[in-house]
């Protein structure tokens, strides 16, 4: 199950609840989740509530976005001579009011790499409290926004400005913000915005059952790909005269194959009957394509 904006608690309890109705009718339960689910995902709490019932439950983790994320983006969060400690920070609203356990004074001073998740929202107000609690307005920033996906879009800059690029350029969530020099090395890291198709959006039409390969590819190569198959390659059935030339195959001069997909369609139905390549005979063979 998801959660709509603003009703957060309300379908936490109801998350939480299902899980117990359906591991106690008998069922087996996955919760899956994006990330870690330790990392400001719930899996604790959640991992709680089923403790408290009674109900064995087993955690596999995942990566984070707060690694994940920077990683694509060509910055890494610790590297000799830059960064010796990251911290991974939420900031959420409750994150920046006056009752937050969260030790803003400690963090903008003692931290060298800084990673807010779920922060563009408050985006002026956690630059303002870094800057306030000492850290320097001129630290390298930077904004990722759809990280590790083909839609991955980055805006760069420092502590003082960083918000003022963000609204020109409407920069809006889900994204990560990474605080510290480390951001100077993204100019040479940056290797997955560097894939010659980085960026561009690319329509494959054909038949599913052939685009795999081909979109596999394009993949490779940072395209974002739409797979809209335009036709369905499927065998007719019961066609008397395709079975007839079939069973009177070696009577032809010539077989002409004009697709691949026509290749591959006679063959099954060479099969279905029993026979193989050799019912050719001495007919010759001319294929269009490869």
């Amino acid at each position: 199950g998801g959660k709509m904006k603003g009703q957060q608690e309300k379908r936490q309890a109801e998350i939480n609840q299902q899980m117990i109705d359906c591991t106690r009718a008998g069922q087996t339960v996955v919760r899956l989740k994006g990330g870690d689910p330790f990392v400001f995902g719930r899996g604790g709490d959640e991992a709680l509530v089923l403790a408290e019932a009674g109900i064995d439950f087993e955690i596999v983790p995942g990566i984070t976005s707060a690694i994940a994320v920077p990683a694509y983006a060509g910055i890494p969060l610790t590297m000799r001579d830059y960064a010796s400690s990251f911290a991974v920070v939420t900031g959420h609203s409750a994150a920046l009011d006056s009752t937050s356990p969260i030790g803003w004074e400690k963090i903008a001073v003692g931290i060298d790499t800084i990673v807010i998740l779920m922060g563009i929202g408050h985006l002026d107000e956690i630059t303002r409290r870094l800057i306030e609690n000492g850290r320097s307005p001129q630290t390298p920033t930077t904004l990722v926004r759809y990280g590790t996906t083909p839609e991955q879009e980055t805006i760069e800059g420092t502590l003082a400005d960083i918000t003022q690029k963000a609204e020109e350029a409407n920069f809006q969530s889900p994204a990560v913000i990474i605080v510290g020099g480390v951001n100077h090395l993204r100019k040479h890291l940056k290797w997955f915005e560097q894939r010659p198709l980085f960026g561009r959006k690319i329509l494959v039409t054909r038949a599913r059952s052939q685009s795999a390969s081909f979109v596999s590819k394009l993949l490779s190569k940072g395209a974002m790909v739409l797979a809209s198959p335009m036709i369905e390659i499927v065998p007719i059935d019961r066609n008397l005269a395709f079975d007839q030339s079939i069973d009177g195959l070696s009577d032809y001069g010539w077989v002409v194959f004009t697709s691949t997909n026509s290749v591959k369609l006679f063959y099954c139905k060479l099969r279905e009957k029993g026979k193989d390549s050799r019912s050719f005979g001495h007919v010759k063979i001319c294929a269009v394509g490869k």
